[in-house]
């Protein structure tokens, strides 16, 4: 298996992997990496480790050298550029009257290339503004349009929690989020309390999902009856971080017990995972290992995981078979009877009858398509009268 090491470019950038060739890197070490860009100057996340070749993308581009106080100096100067060159791109923008956003500029290690991020409801023709800047820095622009999560990866921020955005700190790469991971959790639909400073949904509605779709395997379906110390009632409400139940009780009013107290009855947990089938299974129908069953198992998992023997098995009833009612024979014909008559061939008349009248079917056709009054008025001119 190759052997690879990670090197990202910028502060919770993507991590990108190259060969370490002979060099023994380790993480925070700084390193200049041949890349599809150029000599780019980097800085070690992933030290060298073996991984299968399948995942390598290749050609394999290796790591040049580490870098020394020369390169490190260079790298300082190349961000005083970019801000420089962010200014100078702004005032172009507002020369061309372009309606985009300016977000970050780039310079490479080498300084052969400008790269300008910037964000737009739409499509925005820029060659004009391209030209303008290359002009201006004699060097290759690039300008590239980004999204509204990307936007807030490179500008940062603070986030409703208090603490840096996760995006622009430590999240190398998106994890896809979907409003049911909100559900789940049981947090509030309001966009404006699931969503971040970038208008989409928070990325840390990602962290707990899987913890909390595992826990509430041990919880009653909400809406279930269970039995508690001061009778039945109906679960409300659950909560997963304190390991509590909210019960309604017939008699009237709400208790909070704690998980670990309740007698669910058929709604305990089993030795198999989660809550009877009866009441809303969340684990999947599967016999339990061995002749014996689990011994925390109550008696409505044992009916739903336990399956009959194939031959005790119920045999489903099915209605008779009605035999078809018996033909009668054919009655044998008497010798004496008289052979029945071949039918007479059609006359002519006839034929033409049946032949709509000797005409062909097109002809036919044809002639059903013409006004009613048309047929009359050939009737009438052959009769010899008016019309009528």
């Amino acid at each position: 298996m190759p052997i690879v090491v990670g090197v990202t470019f910028r502060n919770a950038g993507k991590v990108y992997y190259f060969s370490p060739g002979q060099l023994e890197l380790h993480e925070g070490m700084a390193v200049l990496a041949q890349t599809a860009r150029g000599l780019e100057y980097g800085v070690v996340a992933v030290e060298p480790r073996e991984v299968p070749a399948e995942e390598v993308v290749s050609p394999l581009k290796p790591v040049v050298r580490l870098a020394t106080e020369a390169d490190t100096a260079r790298a300082k100067a190349n961000r005083e550029r970019e801000r420089e060159a962010f200014a100078i791109c702004q005032q172009k923008i507002a020369e061309h009257n372009l309606p985009m956003k300016l977000i970050e500029a780039e310079i490479t290690f080498d300084g052969s290339r400008m790269v300008f991020y910037f964000g737009a409801e739409s499509r925005v023709d820029f060659r004009a503004l391209v030209k303008d800047l290359a002009g201006t820095f004699k060097t290759r622009i690039e300008l590239r349009q980004v999204g509204v999560r990307d936007e807030a990866k490179l500008m940062g921020g603070i986030g409703g929690c208090g603490r840096p955005l996760c995006c622009a700190t430590f999240m190398s790469n998106f994890e896809p989020v979907g409003i049911k991971m909100a559900k789940e959790q049981g947090l509030s639909l309001n966009p404006l309390k699931i969503s971040g400073v970038c208008g989409r949904l928070l990325c840390c509605l990602n962290y707990e999902y899987a913890f909390y779709k595992s826990a509430k395997e041990r919880f009653p379906k909400v809406g279930s009856q269970i039995e508690t110390a001061r009778g039945p009632g109906r679960v409300i409400e659950i909560s997963v971080p304190k390991e509590t139940v909210t019960v309604a009780l017939d008699e009237g009013g709400h208790v909070e017990y704690p998980l670990g107290e309740l007698n669910l009855g058929e709604n305990s947990p089993c030795a198999a995972g989660g809550v009877c089938r009866k009441e809303g299974s969340r684990h999947p129908r599967r016999r339990p290992e061995g002749d014996e069953a689990p011994a925390a198992a109550c008696p409505g998992c044992l009916a739903a995981h336990v399956e009959p023997p194939r031959a005790e098995r119920p045999q489903r009833s099915r209605p008779p078979r009605r035999d078809p009612a018996p033909v009668p024979a054919e009655q044998p014909t008497p010798a004496s009877a008289e052979a029945p008559k071949p039918p007479a061939a059609p006359t002519p008349a006839a034929s033409q009858v049946a032949n709509g009248g000797g005409q062909s079917s097109r002809h036919k056709s044809h002639r059903a398509r013409r006004p009613r009054f048309r047929r009359r008025r050939k009737r009438a001119e052959n009769s010899g009268g008016a019309p009528a």
